[in-house]
């Protein structure tokens, strides 16, 4: 295929994928349609991506030069998260099968517009972006605002080296900043919005310092046991941030500083038993999940189904559950924190409010606490582990 030919072809998918996304809902407005038939995506993939096997068995490893100019716009452009980098190292150095855990990909478009689209970003607006990643969301807010209004930062120095190397390319030259996006970037402070590319257990201060009265924060909110939800936050006069979470099923990896901590194998069924109050299975459900996650925040889970073991590294505490003979589910809890009695207090709230979406809660952030709510502010509430 001609030169000429593989740039009609990319132009007709990129049209294409923007009549998917706005069939799908996920792009609403005729700006960011704009942004994505505009922006190139291969630009932003290199020449190698990685998915995830049928059976799980690792990664394949796909390297454009194997698949030929065409086939390989049509990977890129369908709307699937691709992977560009796993236990650190990018997949351009790969080949075949590799094992490990994606440390970074390029998102999904439609999840990349949803997001784009829920922070409320209009023409005007000063940006700054937490995890540039490959550079497509950047490239996007780069077609839409302008590269002076968009600050992006990124933790891994070599995802970062590729990103800033790819957006050159297209001509675009927002300010890329190398580092810890949790501190966000003082220099171009004040921002109007705020959004954020990882998963975060809790709200970092210096966003809230660095984005202006009335502006935004749009983030997925994560934690150790992966349950999550997605939050717009709006910033009030006198320093501290609230808002609902949205309806948008928002996910990202989580900012490695998150991240949890190295999980030793669990002992399991030790401790003291007694019949569970609730079907573990509904850690299965992602607004289940969700609260236990609240009721448990410093501990990791394993498992699903009937047997679930919750692990808390700092204290060894832990819960595991199993299925009585009886009938109902037996748990053992050892350690000081009683982890599998907090999680039943918090799914029990939750079920007697009708199994809500997580969508049904929110969060405030002062200087002295953040804490997710359910119902309104001054409904029941579970901490953030800050």
């Amino acid at each position: 295929m001609t030169a000429k030919a593989t740039s009609g072809l990319a132009v007709r998918l990129r049209r294409a994928l923007a009549d998917q996304l706005a069939l799908t809902g996920s792009l609403r407005g005729p700006a960011w349609r704009d942004a994505v038939e505009a922006v190139a995506r291969e630009r932003f993939l290199g020449s190698a991506i990685a998915r995830a096997t049928k059976y799980g068995e690792g990664w394949e490893v796909i390297h454009r030069e194997e698949v030929g100019a065409d086939e390989w716009l049509e990977l890129v452009y369908r709307d699937e998260t691709w992977v560009t980098q796993i236990d650190g190292v990018m997949v351009t150095d790969a080949h075949g099968l590799v094992q490990g855990a994606p440390t970074s990909s390029s998102t999904l478009p439609g999840l990349v517009v949803r997001m784009l689209e829920a922070a409320r970003i209009s023409d005007g607006d000063k940006v700054v972006e937490i995890g540039t990643g490959t550079g497509y969301s950047t490239a996007l807010m780069c077609h839409r605002l302008g590269s002076k209004a968009v600050t992006s930062i990124e933790y891994d120095p070599a995802v970062a080296g590729r990103a800033r190397d790819a957006l050159t390319a297209a001509g675009y030259t927002p300010t890329l900043v190398t580092g810890d996006g949790l501190a966000g970037y003082e220099k171009n402070a004040e921002y109007d919005r705020l959004i954020a590319t990882c998963s975060v257990r809790y709200i970092p201060f210096p966003w809230l310092w660095q984005v202006r009265d009335g502006g935004t924060i749009t983030v997925p909110l994560s934690g150790w046991m992966y349950g999550s939800a997605f939050a717009r936050l709006t910033l009030d006069d006198d320093g501290t941030a609230s808002g609902r979470f949205l309806e948008d099923d928002v996910y990202f990896m989580t900012a490695r500083p998150h991240g949890p901590p190295p999980m030793a194998a669990p002992y399991l069924g030790i401790g003291d038993g007694r019949s569970s109050r609730v079907d573990p299975r509904v850690l299965d459900d992602p607004a289940g999940l969700f609260v236990g996650q609240l009721a448990a925040p410093s501990a990791m889970k394993v498992g699903g189904g009937d047997e679930v073991v919750l692990l808390d590294v700092a204290t060894g505490s832990q819960a595991t559950t199993k299925p009585d003979p009886e009938g109902g589910w037996t748990v053992h809890q050892h350690g000081p924190l009683r982890l599998w009695d907090a999680v039943e207090d918090a799914v029990l709230t939750w079920q007697a409010a009708g199994s809500p979406h997580q969508s049904a809660y929110g969060l405030t952030v002062t200087r002295e606490r953040q804490y997710v709510w359910l119902g309104e502010p001054d409904g029941p509430s579970w901490d953030l582990p800050v």
